[in-house]
């Protein structure tokens, strides 16, 4: 019996041992990038300088959780919707009053569903012209934010 017992402990801490390493293994590709919150993760564009251009501007992106992406964009557009297009920041609907703007910087705000919208600000105060028709001006803030109707 006590031959037995001999056997089966190093193949129990072999046993042990195998968990132990596929724990740390697992743990340490849970596919998070530490780098940045979730929402920047999920979008692929991370806080920073994005474009090339004469005209610079700083782009806000508020998302409904509360969390801040911020960019400082430079470009030779001259409108902020262009601009934020060509980096691939917001995607949208053409409608009557212009683009209906629908996602931003890879979050997508669906009023049919939840009742959010993404709400466009220039320097703080909540836009008077939409995103695609308001000129740019050299070193305003603006931002999109998630509101709920």
């Amino acid at each position: 019996m006590n031959t037995y017992c001999r056997k089966k402990i190093p193949s129990f801490i072999l046993c042990i041992t195998l968990i132990v390493a596929m724990a740390f293994l697992t743990t340490g590709c849970n596919g998070k990038n530490s780098s940045g919150s979730g929402q920047e993760a999920a979008s692929g564009k991370e806080s920073g300088v994005l474009g090339e251009g004469s005209t610079q501007f700083t782009f806000t992106v508020v998302a409904q959780d509360g969390s801040e992406t911020e960019f400082e964009i430079h470009t030779d557009k001259e409108t902020v919707g262009e601009a934020l297009q060509e980096l691939d920041l917001i995607e949208g609907e053409e409608s009557e009053y212009g683009l209906l703007v629908k996602t931003v910087n890879g979050i997508t705000a669906d009023y049919d569903k939840d009742g959010v919208y993404w709400a466009f600000y220039i320097d703080d105060e909540y836009a008077q012209t939409g995103v695609d028709s308001t000129e740019i001006t050299e070193g305003s803030h603006y931002s999109f934010k998630v509101e709920k109707a």
